[in-house]
């Protein structure tokens, strides 16, 4: 996905490995202002912000510039249990991290995309949160809350032009993800349960992303964009 981005701001959360890094790398090469949040610094063209999801500061992007185009959101965990073997914690860990994390940024900088008169905001969802699969009951609790979260900020924010969509991926090769796939047994495993015969990569991921802040999607907000080789909807 190629789109102009001169003089334009964006802002990853989540951007020291995987799909955040991909989704950074890709605005940086496009020609973007971007600033990176996340426990870790990246190495990338990008200022970077030391940020928390578990225990975020609301002035951590003070030094913001005033406009923001776009933010993505990608913090996510896969906290795989029996429900019987989850705990209160579990829940509320996955909740603060996935979802409450992007409450924060969101509340943070939603001045700065009003600014933009055209802003637009990625969040991540997973299929497991339509599509029921055993062991993902804390993860799949607090995607839905992102989904929740983003179809009733795109109705809130349409008069004021900031779009909000989420993309809902299955199993991608990242660092999260390294122990399922772990062994070349998992990964032929992994890959055959998706229709399209592979799991994903970080870059089929960001390339959704990138499609959805850019002005070719302007006309698409309040959706989940599932990219999970076909597995949420084929047998």
């Amino acid at each position: 996905m190629q789109f102009t981005t001169t003089n334009k701001n964006y802002l990853i959360v989540g951007a020291s490995s995987g799909i955040g890094f991909e989704i950074a790398k890709c605005l940086i090469d496009a020609g973007a202002q971007v600033f990176v949040a996340g426990r870790t610094q990246p190495s990338l063209a990008a200022t970077y912000i030391e940020w928390d999801a578990e225990h975020p500061d609301p002035a951590a992007f003070d030094a913001l510039p005033e406009v923001l185009h776009g933010v993505a959101y990608c913090p996510g965990t896969i906290n795989l249990k029996p429900f019987g073997r989850l705990t209160l914690n579990d829940f509320s860990k996955d909740l603060q991290i996935n979802t409450l994390g992007a409450v924060a940024v969101l509340q943070a900088t939603i001045n700065r995309l009003k600014k933009a008169e055209g802003a637009s905001v990625v969040l991540f969802s997973t299929v497991a949160a339509r599509t029921g699969m055993s062991f993902h009951a804390s993860v799949a609790t607090a995607k839905g809350a992102v989904e929740g979260l983003v179809v009733s900020l795109a109705a809130e924010y349409a008069s004021a032009q900031i779009r909000f969509n989420a993309i809902a991926p299955s199993l991608t090769d990242t660092p999260l993800a390294g122990q399922l796939l772990s062994s070349p047994d998992k990964k032929d495993a992994s890959a055959r349960r998706h229709p399209l015969q592979r799991y994903g990569t970080p870059a089929d991921i960001a390339q959704a992303a990138m499609y959805l802040l850019s002005p070719d999607s302007s006309w698409i907000t309040g959706q989940v964009l599932g990219v999970d080789g076909g597995i949420g909807k084929l047998k």
